[in-house]
């Protein structure tokens, strides 16, 4: 006679399966086969135990993940049932980024890998615009078992996202303070610049100056122009803000800082036209790492945002409590 635990143990032979995905294939196969039907009781989180040997810790995790895909129920008083025999149910996430530029594509491959073909997933950008910001997360309130959110620095934010279950919700990319513990895989950019330009220090001192391009309109960390000035005044290195990169402005002797993709590669053209050779005639600096940029040689420091995107699916599926900055990496390429 099948039963639920012979289903679980059947997956001892996959090799590439965890405790916790044997624990949780086993229990969806025995949905499939009408070993487990609607609204019949799982073991209970002591008889899993004894019977597999498994931690207790494991079997939670597996539940809530079962539950999470709409799989299980669960109620004080009489445990863990199934709510739905159709095995195909898809947790429905909403994902809500700024746009997608290519480091940002970066988080999304990964994270969509990570969740897997039967999590149902709609991306939603907002552009740093609060308004659409505020119509996105109004649209799609209460339809969702997941919202993943990169916020918006803004004073209408915070209202926005406490509005969200907290046991609903993770916060990604940037860090919004809200009320109360929250889970959040986000960046933190003022201390991370300022160690990397510090780092940074003795080459960018080989240079006369250096030029941040930064627009008080733009959506760059406004903590990173902070992180620039206090840098400059520490080292006693000449630089200076300017709001916008022009062409036919490069010149030597300097070194060039921007978070603007579109700025980096026309500084490089114009480099290539005046025949001034970057890393030697002047420095070129960017933020947030990307393929085009490791391939052509551009000196950059980033969050990994793969990493990050396969953090976030794992919490997704998993639901562990998190609250982590990711670390920011400089890499040293031939620009500066």
């Amino acid at each position: 006679m099948k039963t639920v635990f012979g289903e679980i143990k059947k997956l001892e032979s996959v090799p590439s399966f965890s405790k916790h995905d044997r624990l949780v294939q086993g229990i969806i196969n025995a949905i499939e086969e009408k070993v487990l039907v609607r609204d019949e009781m799982l073991p209970s989180l002591n008889e899993m135990i004894r019977e597999l040997r498994f931690s207790r810790d494991t079997v939670v995790k597996g539940y809530q993940e079962l539950i999470n895909r709409g799989l299980v129920g669960s109620t004080r008083g009489r445990g863990y049932y199934v709510t739905n025999g159709n095995t195909g149910q898809t947790l429905q996430v909403a994902l809500l980024m700024y746009n997608m530029d290519t480091f940002e594509e970066q988080f999304y491959r990964s994270f969509r890998a990570e969740l897997g073909p039967n999590v149902h997933l709609n991306v939603f950008f907002h552009h740093g615009n609060i308004d659409v910001f505020d119509t996105i997360l109004t649209q799609v309130k209460g339809k969702y078992g997941m919202y993943v959110v990169a916020p918006i620095p803004h004073p209408r934010t915070k209202a926005l996202l406490e509005a969200i279950p907290r046991n609903r919700f993770l916060m990604v990319d940037r860090y919004e303070p809200i009320e109360g513990e929250f889970n959040h895989i986000t960046q933190e950019f003022a201390k991370s610049s300022y160690s990397i330009f510090m780092e940074l220090a003795p080459v960018i001192r080989e240079f006369d100056e250096m030029i941040f391009y930064h627009s008080t309109d733009s959506l760059d960390p406004k903590e990173i122009v902070g992180a620039f000035r206090k840098f400059l005044k520490d080292s006693k290195i000449k630089g200076r803000i300017v709001p916008e990169f022009k062409p036919g402005t490069i010149e030597k002797g300097k070194v060039y800082f921007t978070l603007d993709n579109f700025a980096v590669f026309a500084m490089l053209k114009e480099c290539k036209a005046k025949k001034l050779k970057p890393g030697k005639d002047l420095g070129i600096l960017s933020h947030n790492d990307e393929p085009a940029k490791e391939l052509i040689g551009i000196t950059t420091y980033s969050a990994d945002f793969s990493l990050m995107g396969k953090k976030a699916g794992e919490f997704v599926m998993r639901r562990d409590a998190v609250s982590e900055t990711m670390p920011m990496v400089l890499w040293r390429r031939n620009t500066l």
